[in-house]
C-alpha cells in the first residue's frame, strides 16, 4: 500500500532527525526516541487533526509526550511537518536554539504540553480530554508514556480518573521497549502484566507491534470507535529501533553517538 510505504519512508526521515539532533550537541536520549518513531510518524503524518500554520487552533487534537526526555522524536516530527525549520534540530539543547532537552509549550510551536517530570502526562491528558467533553469539542488526546515511567504512582491515580470520567476521547500509548535507564523494567520495578493493570482500571486495551505501520494505523482506528472508556495501546517496541548497534542496548538510553557512530547510523537510515 502506497500510504504505508510513504509513512515508512517518513519514519526514516524522523529517525535521521533524531540522530542529527542528539549528535549536534552531543547529548540527548536516542534510544527511547527511536522506539516510538513509527508511532509518532503515524500520528503526525496521518492521524492527528492539526494545523502547522495555526499551532494553537482550539479544535486540534492534542499530544502529550509524557516521557519528555524523548523530545528528539517529537521535534523531528514537528520539523518535518512544518511547525518550524528543520535546521532547528542542529541547535537541540543549545543555548542559542529553542529546542530544549524537554518539550516546552511556551517556546516551541506544536508542543501541547511541557513535560519531563515522569508520571505527570496522563494527569494532564485527562484534563485536556475532560475539558474537550465539557466544551463539547470533538478533538482527541493522545498520551505517550514509557513502560518504565508507569512505575510512577501518579500514573495509576490518573488511570482511575480517566476511567471514572469515561474519557473515550483519550488514547494512551505505552512504549513497551522493556528498557529504562537502569536496565530491564521487570528487574528494576516489574510493571507486568501491563495489559491486565490497565484493564482493571477500566481501559480498553489493544496490543500492537509498535514498528508495524499498518497495525499502528488500525489500532488508532479501533480506538476512535471505543465509547464510554479510555483506550490503552500497548506497543511492543525495540529501544534504538532502526540503528543496528543501538537496538536493545540500554546504554543508548541517554547517550550521543560519536562521529563514526553518527555516520554509520545515518548510512543505515538512508538504506
Amino acid at each position: 500500500m502506497e500510504e504505508i510505504k510513504e509513512l515508512e519512508n517518513m519514519a526514516k526521515r524522523v529517525r535521521r532527525g533524531i540522530i542529527q539532533a542528539v549528535y549536534s550537541n552531543k547529548s540527548g536520549h536516542p534510544g527511547g526516541s527511536l522506539s516510538i518513531a513509527d508511532i509518532l510518524t503515524v500520528l503526525y503524518f496521518k492521524e492527528l487533526n492539526i494545523d502547522e500554520k495555526n499551532p494553537k487552533w482550539e479544535n486540534r487534537d492534542r499530544l502529550v509526550l509524557s516521557k519528555g526526555h524523548c523530545s528528539p522524536v517529537l521535534y523531528s516530527c514537528l520539523a518535518n511537518r512544518g511547525f518550524f525549520d528543520i535546521s532547528e534540530l542542529d541547535k537541540f539543547r543549545n543555548i542559542d536554539g529553542m529546542l530544549q532537552g524537554h518539550p516546552d509549550m511556551v517556546k516551541i510551536p506544536g508542543v501541547d504540553m511541557t513535560s519531563g517530570s515522569l508520571g505527570q502526562g496522563l494527569s494532564v491528558s485527562n484534563g485536556m480530554a475532560l475539558a474537550g467533553k465539557l466544551d463539547k469539542k470533538d478533538y482527541r488526546v493522545y498520551c505517550i508514556m514509557g513502560d518504565g515511567e508507569i512505575e510512577e504512582g501518579q500514573v495509576w491515580e490518573s488511570a482511575m480518573a480517566a476511567s471514572h470520567y469515561k474519557l473515550d476521547n483519550l488514547c494512551v500509548i505505552i512504549d513497551n521497549n522493556n528498557l529504562q535507564i537502569d536496565g530491564e523494567i521487570n528487574k528494576v520495578m516489574n510493571s507486568y502484566p501491563i495489559d491486565e493493570k490497565f484493564r482493571s482500571f477500566g481501559f480498553q486495551v489493544i496490543h500492537i507491534d509498535g514498528h508495524n505501520i499498518d497495525e499502528i494505523i488500525k489500532a488508532f482506528e479501533v480506538a476512535k470507535e471505543i465509547k464510554g472508556k479510555p483506550t490503552c495501546i500497548i506497543a511492543k517496541t525495540i529501544k534504538g529501533k532502526g540503528i543496528s548497534f543501538m537496538e536493545n542496548q540500554v546504554q543508548w538510553h541517554g547517550k550521543a553517538p560519536n562521529e563514526e557512530q553518527f555516520e554509520q547510523a545515518m548510512k543505515e537510515l538512508e538504506e
